[in-house]
């Protein structure tokens, strides 16, 4: 049984670390984005898991490579029958030409775009990425309205655009948020999720003792949530590491 929990930081990449009644130390990398995670003892201190983290980083970044070369899907070429996540369920592109300017809209499970005819690829992603920022927008203000007097602080900003490396991030000199554009495609409960890690980031820049015990304050089940978003398919475009904690 699992006593305690915290997060390391090693050569970059977030470690979640859980201390058991165990002798030796385990540490395995998991699909689909190669999420690292330390089963140690309860008599190693952080030092001593970081050392060993050291040692196995070649290992361990090996086997994230190979995870992430393999969870790519084909590129999107925005034809009828393809399949895109809204909000975390999936809809059939039904792509329909005709005069006019283009829209998309989703009607029942269908994802629905108009487009005039000979509309190139790239502008049907287009259509799609300014819809889908649209979306985030929408619902992201209110997560940040709901969750500002619960964290304790206010946010002076926050923007969207698309992140290679991150989920989201947090300037914590000008408490300016930003978030990935592909969370348009995730749960609901996800993007709440990121918008509660990013804020807490306010109150504590690493990933250690203190965030955790924040994060478990406000949000008790994030470790779940951040499973889905961790777990949930990823396109063609979208980047090779989730976010810590």
């Amino acid at each position: 049984m699992s006593t305690a929990s915290a997060y390391l930081t090693v050569a970059g990449i977030d470690i979640d670390v859980v201390y058991k009644d165990i002798k030796n130390l385990h540490i395995g990398v998991y699909p689909p984005l190669g999420r690292v995670r330390v089963a140690a003892p309860v008599r190693l201190d952080d030092d001593h898991i970081r050392l060993a983290l050291i040692q196995r980083l070649a290992w361990i970044k090996r086997q994230r490579r190979q995870l992430q070369d393999a969870e790519r899907q084909s590129a999107r070429d925005m034809v009828t029958g393809e399949s895109h996540y809204v909000w975390g369920v999936r809809h059939r592109l039904k792509v329909i030409e005709r005069p006019g300017r283009p829209q998309l809209y989703v009607a029942r499970d269908r994802l629905v775009l108009e487009v005039q005819p000979a509309t190139d690829v790239g502008t049907r992603l287009e259509v799609l990425q300014k819809w889908q920022r649209r979306e985030l927008r929408a619902a992201l203000q209110p997560l940040i309205t709901k969750w500002e007097p619960v964290v304790g602080r206010a946010v002076s900003g926050w923007g969207i655009r698309r992140m290679k490396t991150k989920w989201g991030s947090c300037n914590r000199e000008t408490a300016r948020l930003c978030f990935n554009l592909e969370l348009a495609k995730k749960h609901p409960l996800c993007l709440e999720y990121i918008v509660v890690h990013e804020m807490t980031h306010l109150l504590e820049r690493g990933h250690g003792e203190r965030f955790t015990a924040l994060m478990d304050g406000f949000m008790p089940d994030w470790r779940i949530r951040r499973d889905v978003l961790n777990n949930a398919p990823l396109s063609h475009e979208e980047w090779a590491q989730p976010i810590a904690a």
